[in-house]
């Protein structure tokens, strides 16, 4: 069960799971064992994650599958576009408040469908859906700035990283984050998932 004051992961420490699980999923050395029945046991007495992740709900992007993580390990919040809205913020200050994980991870993806959406609206005037409209508005924010006469693939990739950064930057501002960062408890970061190479790339402040 998660202590009030502590964790025994650092965010350091959680990164570098990260890292070294992603790095075992691009090797072929993904290790996914059978869940024991003690472990299942072991896990409904709390959990205790030491990273939590939104990422995208694309089917090609599963966070457990690509750090190569077991149960209790990730605590994984999917929506189309890694896009912020209540739902999120709310689960997200679950994870800071009450499971007290020290890394948190924005993780957008290579050819993401929403943000190909949002690209489509902001500068081919195309038109969606009125609930994926809305999805579509909270990504509008993340592409100003950027250059919509480039080469489509090209847009994309900006598109998507941009879209992390928006994220990053609207999470540092809320309170919970400010109020946390002041004590470096905490790290938030962002990442790229590669669909072609499953490999992740964590983005440099």
């Amino acid at each position: 069960m998660a202590n009030e004051n502590s964790h025994p992961w650092t965010a350091e420490q959680a990164l570098e799971r990260l890292k070294e699980g992603n790095a075992r999923f691009v090797n072929g050395e993904a290790h996914f064992p059978t869940v024991q029945k003690e472990v299942l046991a072991d896990l409904t007495k709390g959990q205790q994650p030491y990273a939590t992740i939104l990422g995208c709900s694309d089917s090609r992007v599963p966070p457990e599958v690509i750090f190569d993580a077991h149960l209790g390990e990730l605590f994984v919040v999917r929506v189309a576009g890694n896009v912020l809205g209540s739902a999120i913020f709310g689960t997200l200050q679950y994870a800071g408040a009450h499971l007290r994980t020290p890394l948190f991870v924005v993780m957008g993806h290579e050819g993401c469908g929403a943000v190909e959406a949002a690209i489509a609206s902001k500068f081919h005037g195309a038109e969606h859906k009125s609930r994926i409209e809305l999805l579509v508005e909270n990504i509008l924010p993340a592409l100003d700035g950027l250059d919509g006469t480039q080469p489509p693939g090209d847009l994309l990739h900006a598109a998507v990283e941009s879209n992390v950064r928006w994220t990053l930057r609207t999470l540092r501002e809320t309170p919970e984050v400010k109020a946390v960062g002041a004590t470096s408890a905490m790290k938030l970061v962002g990442a790229i998932y590669e669909l072609e190479t499953g490999r992740v790339r964590f983005l440099e402040p």
